[in-house]
């Protein structure tokens, strides 16, 4: 289709390739049907017989799964209806910007006004925005996608509404109305009350599927439930700092709403919250289960998957290629030892132990260049900790941290502590 974008999965999988994994051997992909319930028995019997044959051709070896977006809820709901064929097969799996518990925003506007399937695209699709509304309607993915009623959210996604009111003597007022997840639903049932679609000549009635949206809340009850079995190992990368759809209010002051099935042809404004643009934060890191770590990135929701910041966490998680054990993903820092010194001595009945530490930061988003002499000052920080105590020594301890910044865009870091003790 000419635009990079069409291969999102294409640089991860080339990665991999340049770290030794081999297609077919080592490396495998699963592909499905994104419109259908993430726990469809069809569904999750490939997944099995994937697992299956993933397992066999590795020579009995256990697997590590990669999932990313609407994949790892799909791998959640397996986990939790089959979690003993999932330890038997499964070694790790590592989640990238899944929306555990929805995409409010996104979703809400979705379903009443559709979306741009791939941004910038409609060109090559030729779906127009209206097309995939009469489309995602009929999806049970995008009804559990809808925000999870069930989550304690921080941030409570609100549908809010202008609405226009006349009184008795034909002046119009209008007021903000804002409406909770629960109370948003017979409003978005009123407005899509006379959705139609023609196909053929025929008119086909499309409303608010209220049977896809019980077998959804269904779905959001059993992931709810979902462990990590003991033996598997679970991570999760979030994207961050992104503006993102999270409430939804239609109308203005101006040109307040009047009949809720205006709200098919409105248009939306969103109140952002941080996310991946599609994704707030508060959704992707609410897993809800026993994590080893949990990573966010600065990427967008569709870029997290060829994120070079994400490449270098799988790579360590993965124990791919070259270890580096001194990568830390969760700052994204290499962190370099270059001298380390310990003396310890007697001085008037108190023993005496000095440290001394040096190491070189090294982080991708520190810029060389930068000439700003302010940025070339040492930074220090000291800290002093004492403890007394009737049957015990009196031990007291003082750290200083200078942080100088150094050549090619490395931070250089001096610890100085020493400890006293006195007594026995």
């Amino acid at each position: 289709m000419g635009q990079e974008g069409v291969y999102y999965y294409h640089d991860l999988i080339e990665q991999m390739i340049r770290w030794g994994y081999q297609e077919g051997i080592t490396l495998f992909g699963f592909g499905y049907d994104f419109r259908q319930s993430n726990r469809l028995q069809e569904t999750l019997d490939r997944f099995l017989k994937k697992l299956e044959s993933v397992y066999t051709l590795s020579g009995g070896k256990k697997i590590t799964l990669i999932s990313h977006s609407m994949g790892g809820l799909l791998v959640k709901c397996f986990m939790c209806l089959h979690s003993d064929i999932f330890e038997k097969y499964v070694k790790s799996w590592i989640t990238i910007a899944t929306p555990f518990q929805g995409a409010p925003g996104y979703i809400t506007a979705a379903l009443l006004n559709g979306c741009s399937f791939v941004e910038g695209w409609e060109q090559n699709f030729f779906i127009s925005k209206w097309s995939m509304q009469q489309l995602l309607i009929e999806c049970p993915s995008i009804y559990e996608l809808m925000a999870s009623p069930i989550f304690s959210w921080e941030n409570n996604p609100l549908l809010q509404i202008w609405r226009g009111k006349h009184d008795d003597s034909s002046k119009l007022s209008t007021l903000l109305e804002s409406y909770n997840l629960t109370e948003m639903l017979p409003l978005m049932k009123e407005a899509l009350s006379s959705n139609m679609v023609e196909v053929d000549g025929k008119k086909i009635h499309l409303p608010l599927n209220l049977e896809i949206l019980k077998w959804a809340n269904k779905t959001r009850e059993i992931l709810s439930r979902a462990m990590v079995p003991a033996t598997v190992k679970f991570y999760n990368i979030y994207g961050t700092h992104n503006d993102t759809p999270h409430s939804v209010c239609y109308g203005t002051e101006r040109t307040p709403i009047a009949d809720l099935k205006q709200l098919l042809s409105a248009q939306p404004k969103y109140l952002y919250v941080n996310g991946d643009g599609t994704v707030p934060v508060e959704s992707a890191k609410a897993d809800g289960l026993e994590a080893v770590a949990r990573v966010g990135v600065a990427a967008n929701h569709r870029g997290i998957i060829c994120d070079h910041h994400v490449f270098r966490i799988l790579k360590h998680w993965l124990k791919a290629g070259e270890p580096d054990p001194f990568y830390n993903p969760l700052n994204d820092y290499v962190i370099l030892p270059t001298a380390s010194e310990v003396e310890k001595h007697w001085e008037k009945g108190m023993q005496v132990t000095t440290l001394k530490e040096e190491w070189d930061v090294l982080s991708p988003d520190t810029d060389a260049n930068d000439d700003d002499s302010t940025d070339n000052l040492a930074m220090v920080g000291t800290v002093s900790v004492a403890s007394v105590g009737k049957e015990q020594p009196l031990v007291s301890a003082q750290a200083t941290i200078l942080v100088h910044q150094h050549i090619e865009g490395m931070k250089h870091v001096e610890v100085r502590a020493s400890r006293i003790t006195m007594g026995t």
